[in-house]
């Protein structure tokens, strides 16, 4: 421990979401005293799983993908006991269902999605245009990539049923439907869709936090909200209601608009969701994948759902089901009730849903930070005052780049140190 004297630590973190967490393991392990302060009553942050009568539900229905590299540094992966979904994706058509597989890992049945799953050649060899730069990381710096994902899937001639699906199955990635997201940063997030195939922890996503917080558990101090960041000298003063802190160094890793708040800097623009959780005791046949609705006109709101039992039978109790599905939220949008997500969700997977009965509903309007073009990765995580900034809004709004941030600003103060 280095402790200066009158500090009560090195290092305040404000936030115990993943950057936060990361940031500290970090701290934790260069020798340096770390303190975590966390307004909520457990870790993780916006990655937070709720367990209703038997069922886990994550809170904006989220995904892990092994594939990134720095959660692959950050914690044993295999801890999590990942039950990945199938690799595709699951399509409801006006003439009927229709799955694309992952052409790496299923090439034996693409011969059949080609014939009967409503792709042509032409169609294929326009997604291969679009998705190619992706293989080679290299290129998505070149600057013809980073355009929006409209401009982008226009100049590779996307059209028809596959523009529609990348559309649809994107926009319950990006949390955006308009197509504005930058291109450089989608065709990354399909890089790691290559190289590994999503999956949910045993225990829910609230596992990955959990893994994350165990290194410095005795560090973290739940139920502290914090209620101003002063200047002392060369330190800082970190005030609750009832408690000061006095540490050298203060890391700000909560969400966006909290710590725009505590830093005077501008709050990245936020894009929301809503997930429905439903039970049902039997569904109808079908692939443990995300199904999106591939109609020209949608019926309703839903931009993903699934049977998330089929692909992680942890999530429900034994013989029984959980079904999920996401709709996008924002100031240009109204909340859709809980009776049109259902009954749009029953639509795609072709169920009757009379049986299913709602376990939860979450409304996250914070979700992700928006991601326009020219993609900016490893922005500044220090302000002019002096404090330090992490979280997805400083590098790339994913829990990879939530991972980054957090490693970033510990080897910072590190080096300072």
């Amino acid at each position: 421990m280095s402790v200066r004297p009158g500090d009560d630590c090195d290092v305040l973190i404000v936030g115990a979401g993943l950057a936060g967490l990361r940031c500290a393991s970090v701290l934790a392990a260069s020798g340096l005293s770390v303190l975590v302060w966390e307004a909520g009553d457990r870790v993780g942050g916006r990655v937070q799983t709720d367990v209703v009568d038997g069922f886990r539900c994550d809170r904006g229905f989220q995904i892990l993908n092994p594939a990134y590299p720095e959660l692959q540094r950050a914690v044993d992966v295999s801890a999590l006991h990942l039950q990945p979904f199938e690799a595709g994706v699951a399509i409801r058509r006006s003439e009927g269902p229709a799955v694309w597989v992952h052409p790496l890992r299923s090439p034996q049945r693409l011969p059949r999605m080609l014939l009967g799953g409503g792709l042509g050649p032409r169609d294929a060899l326009s997604l291969g245009r679009w998705a190619a730069p992706a293989l080679r990381p290299g290129a998505l710096k070149a600057a013809e990539h980073d355009v929006s994902l409209t401009e982008a899937l226009d100049r590779a001639r996307v059209r028809g049923l596959a523009r529609t699906v990348v559309q649809r199955f994107l926009a319950g990635v990006l949390l955006e439907d308009h197509g504005s997201t930058s291109n450089a940063f989608t065709l990354l997030l399909a890089r790691m869709f290559a190289l590994g195939v999503p999956g949910l922890p045993v225990a829910g996503m609230q596992a990955l936090p959990e893994l994350l917080a165990a290194p410095v558990l005795d560090r973290i101090v739940l139920h502290r909200r914090v209620s101003a960041v002063t200047r002392d000298g060369q330190g800082w003063t970190v005030t609750t209601g009832d408690e000061t802190v006095h540490a050298r160094h203060v890391v700000v890793a909560t969400d966006p608009r909290t710590a725009a708040a505590l830093t005077d800097a501008p709050p990245p623009a936020m894009k929301g969701v809503v997930t429905d959780w439903w039970a049902a005791d039997s569904v109808p046949p079908g692939p443990g994948m995300l199904w999106v609705d591939g109609r020209s006109t949608m019926p309703g709101p839903v931009v993903n759902t699934a049977v998330i039992s089929r692909a992680a039978p942890s999530y429900a109790p034994a013989g029984r089901h959980l079904i999920a599905a996401s709709a996008l939220v924002g100031a240009d949008r109204r909340t859709p009730s809980e009776t049109e997500t259902r009954a749009h969700a029953a639509d795609i997977l072709g169920a009757d849903a009379t049986g299913w009965s709602p376990v939860i509903r979450h409304v996250i309007p914070d979700a992700l930070p928006q991601q326009p073009p020219p993609l900016r990765v490893r922005r500044s995580v220090r302000t002019p005052t002096g404090l330090w900034v992490c979280g997805d809004h400083r590098d790339t709004a994913s829990i990879q780049g939530a991972l980054v941030s957090g490693r970033r600003v510990a080897e910072a103060i590190v080096r300072e140190s």
